[in-house]
């Protein structure tokens, strides 16, 4: 077997430099660890930007994914299959919306809700053509393609990419004065995360998604909420949103909808909204295939159990109490978050966060870096409390205190 070192040199040397992954080789893994190349443990305080809410290789998904794996993979949407209207059906009811529009990433998904919101604006709301508008938050990040970096406010995703896609306005995060300045008759949408999570798992202010709730009731304007990472148990709700008693026109999901096992993203929204489609003006040739539908429709009824919503809640209070008590050390200048996520800032006396990231993985726990002293930390939802101290004994030994 080559080592860590090998492997990472091959792989710089045939893949694209697109990221700067943490200098770990995983080989294995099994509910909140993961195991490298050499047999060194490492605990998973990352879980994939939150698609391993249920873990790696839980038994449940793996077994979903098994029987449908000896039965049929893919169809494309060219036909029919089996497990394509109970998909549908269970995920509207998980979001108490009417339908569904399957595809892979979280990035096609938005990309999809971006598309539906243009139409419906021009077929339903009466934009005149070419002029609809979608307003968006600062330090959003809702993806990487061609029109998702053309409102972004990120310098590395924007530069080098150009033309940009035109038609989006961008406003202050939290800012419920600027949102209202920036929303016209020709809006047809507001986009945001209901947490932002590359930002540095940034909460809004109280009241403010409801704001934006009640301001697009106003205004005739698709809400459109992009739960990828907060949505699906990470939070401790179902989605994020519901933390503000709000309920959106659309949701944009992935990540964990497929589990850790496949890529499955979707936007779901009422039958006014998305009925606006017709055949031929979208569409993905995997996207609701039969294993992404089987793996889903065991994470939609795992998610029914209300399980994992209260292991979120429950352990969320505990890690954001000992984060909170870490704060007082000095070593963190703030701690940001909400159920089983957590964004805290490093004070740069102590290092950056990619340096702390690194000596925390020589502890043998795996956390990212985003934004310079930020460190995220979000571990599946199954860890228990027992390996969740630990790790956060790690960075208290990590930082001093």
């Amino acid at each position: 077997m080559s080592t860590t070192e090998e492997l990472i040199a091959s792989a710089e040397a045939h893949s694209a430099p697109t990221y700067h992954p943490l200098p770990v080789v995983v080989a294995t893994a099994d509910g909140a660890w993961m195991t490298d190349v050499e047999g060194r443990r490492y605990l998973d305080l990352l879980a994939g930007y939150s698609a391993l809410n249920f873990g790696h290789g839980n038994t449940r998904l793996i077994e979903a994914a098994k029987a449908q794996l000896e039965r049929v993979t893919l169809t494309s949407r060219a036909f029919h299959h089996d497990r394509f209207a109970e998909f549908c059906t269970r995920l509207a009811e998980l979001c108490g919306m009417e339908m569904v529009l399957p595809m892979n990433t979280g990035a096609e998904a938005v990309e999809s809700a971006v598309k539906t919101a243009r139409k419906w604006g021009y077929r339903v709301k009466g934009v005149p053509e070419g002029r609809a508008k979608v307003v968006v938050a600062g330090n959003n990040f809702h993806g990487r393609t061609t029109t998702i970096i053309s409102f972004s406010t990120d310098t590395e995703a924007r530069a080098d990419f150009g033309p940009y896609t035109p038609g989006f306005e961008i406003v202050p995060y939290g800012d419920l004065t600027a949102m209202r300045a920036a929303v016209t008759e020709n809006t047809v949408a507001v986009l945001l995360e209901p947490i932002q999570g590359e930002a540095g798992v940034l909460v809004p202010p109280a009241g403010y998604l409801a704001g934006v709730r009640e301001l697009t009731r106003e205004r005739n304007v698709l809400f459109v909420a992009d739960e990828i990472q907060s949505g699906l148990g990470r939070t401790g709700r179902t989605f994020a949103c519901e933390h503000e008693g709000v309920v959106p026109d659309m949701y944009v999901l992935g990540k964990a909808l497929g589990g850790g096992v496949v890529p499955v993203s979707a936007v779901v929204s009422s039958s006014e909204v998305l009925g606006v489609f017709r055949p031929g003006e979208h569409g993905s040739t995997f996207g609701g295939n039969p294993l992404a539908c089987a793996v889903a429709l065991e994470v939609i009824a795992m998610l029914r159990s209300g399980e994992y919503q209260r292991r979120a809640t429950e352990l969320g209070e505990h890690l954001h109490r000992e984060l909170g008590r870490l704060a007082g050390s000095g070593r963190i200048t703030q701690v940001r978050g909400r159920g089983l996520w957590a964004g805290i800032d490093i004070d740069p006396a102590y290092g950056t966060g990619r340096e702390i990231s690194e000596k925390l993985m020589d502890r043998g726990v795996l956390v990212k870096d985003t934004h310079g002293p930020t460190v995220r930390i979000a571990p599946p939802l199954v860890i228990s409390k027992e390996d969740l101290d630990w790790g956060l004994a790690q960075l208290r030994g990590v930082l001093g205190v």
